[in-house]
């Protein structure tokens, strides 16, 4: 007899077979370009003779160069060079410099072209006003916080997203409300002349006046007490090596410290909330990842792959206070079958080795990105989680409209807006070895989440969603969203 345990088992591997596959050709979405269709005065084999780059008025030429896929002096059969070019220009936009990018090849003999590649670049220092809700999703503020205007952070951030001309970035965070932060990072690709190691720098500072303290019945509980002081801070600090061998598979090693203390009178609420029975928790920890990134759109795919394996062990020194290790999985598939439909299928999974951890560090559904559709209002918590997630899309609109003659600035001259109406599935599990009664309506459960949605695309590929889904507990809702599910 097949559990349903087994079956979350058997989609993982269909979802990991898909990776065995030899992938199929790819096409461009984004200012999708015809590089000269097959005829009779196509070459059979071109050699480049120069590279020409126009727009890139902040963007070093060597940050462009570093994508591309061919060389000079080389000879490419004609069909394949054309792959080559594709999959050049989804690299190029997926660095997230720019709004467009074209890439032309000139034919200037029977067997030379010339590349001319043509970039609109992005406005790199933005102001941004935070204005944001503190819980997991819109619909737990809306359902289960009841509007609650009191959990929301604003602030400033300031971003520079290409210093120096070089993809380096930089972004500083001051914010109020439900958490005050201070948070800093920087971030350099590549520290070498060949462009492939890098660094990247985090500086946190965190405080809250309530904090989630425990789940009950598949809620969040949250803990404040009577003078409304401050009852958790934290700060964390982490440094990041990358190291970019090919041009789609990355490793990292992140070696970070993190120190969170809390009011004694939260553990009353919660005596195991830091599970040694103190008020402080510190640790360092280390992460090692590997990323196979192939996506067409980094914000919302449509065509490729993305696997990305990671290892982390927390708990290097002050090991008496946390000793565990984690290991998370994604493995997620993007299929173009038309311009118009497409389908995504993607699988997460992660497992801590211990039997409980540190209530800062508990996982499950419900918490981003492991969600199940129509169980946006629960959380279900515990050691080992499995989630299935499948949308098939239709682009019903592809509008670009021109606001030139009303923003002289080119960054924003143009507003892209993409409707997708999409069909959703997703299932999963939740394993929890303690078997806490008060959550047992949904752990150690088979769960599944169906319905329909329509899916906005919009200025610097900003996402918002809207859909309507029903779990197999007949419970059905509207949810909203600010991202791609996956």
């Amino acid at each position: 007899m097949i559990t349903k345990n087994q079956n979350i088992l058997y989609f993982s591997l269909l979802i990991i077979a898909l990776f065995l596959e030899p992938w199929g050709n790819t096409s461009f979405a984004q200012g999708d370009t015809s590089y000269a269709p097959a005829n009779t005065n196509s070459p059979d084999s071109v050699t480049v003779n120069n590279i020409f780059i126009v727009g890139n008025v902040k963007t070093k030429k060597s940050v462009i160069l570093r994508e591309l896929d061919f060389t000079t002096d080389f000879y490419y059969d004609w069909n394949t060079f054309l792959e080559i070019l594709i999959a050049d220009q989804k690299k190029i936009y997926n660095l997230r410099l720019f709004t467009s990018v074209e890439i032309t090849p000139l034919i200037t003999s029977d067997r030379e072209v010339e590349i001319l590649i043509t970039v609109k670049e992005r406005w790199y220092i933005l102001p941004q006003i935070i204005f944001q809700l503190a819980d997991r999703n819109f619909s737990e503020w809306w359902t289960n916080q009841n509007r609650d205007f009191s959990r929301v952070n604003y602030g400033l951030r300031l971003s520079h997203s290409n210093v120096g001309g070089r993809n380096e970035k930089l972004k500083f965070a001051g914010q109020l409300g439900f958490t005050k932060a201070i948070d800093l990072q920087y971030s350099k690709p590549y520290i070498d002349k060949n462009q492939k190691h890098g660094l990247a720098a985090q500086l946190t500072f965190k405080e809250n006046k309530t904090i989630p303290i425990k789940s009950e019945f598949n809620k969040q509980v949250f803990y404040t007490n009577e003078n409304e002081d401050i009852i958790k801070k934290n700060f964390a600090a982490a440094l990041r090596y990358t190291y970019r061998r090919s041009y789609y598979n990355y490793h990292f090693l992140t070696l970070g410290y993190s120190g969170t203390r809390v009011a004694n009178d939260a553990l009353i609420e919660n005596p195991d909330y830091f599970q040694h029975g103190g008020n402080k928790l510190r640790y360092f920890y280390a992460t090692y990842t590997f990323r196979h990134d192939r996506r067409d759109n980094v914000s919302y795919a449509t065509d490729g792959e993305l696997l990305q394996l990671s290892i982390t062990k927390y708990g290097i020194v002050y090991t008496e206070e946390l000793d565990e290790v984690e290991v998370n999985l994604t493995a997620n598939k993007y299929f173009k079958l038309s311009d118009k439909f497409h389908f995504n299928t993607g699988l997460t999974a992660d497992w801590f080795l211990s039997k409980s951890q540190p209530y800062t560090l508990v996982r499950g559904i419900g918490y981003n990105p492991n969600f199940i559709r129509g169980y946006e209002l629960n959380v279900v918590e515990g050691q080992q989680l499995y989630v299935h997630k499948n949308s098939f899309r239709w682009k019903f609109v592809d509008w670009e409209i021109d606001i030139s003659n009303l923003v002289q600035l080119e960054q924003f001259s143009t507003i892209p807006i993409r409707l997708y109406l999409s069909a959703n599935f997703d299932h999963g599990y939740v394993k929890d070895r303690n078997h806490i009664p008060e959550n047992s309506r949904l752990a150690n459960k088979y769960l599944m989440g169906y319905g329909t949605g329509i899916d906005l695309v919009g200025f610097y590929d900003s996402v918002l969603r809207f859909e309507y889904s029903l779990n197999n507990r007949n419970e059905g809702n509207f949810f909203f969203n600010f991202s791609s599910p996956f």
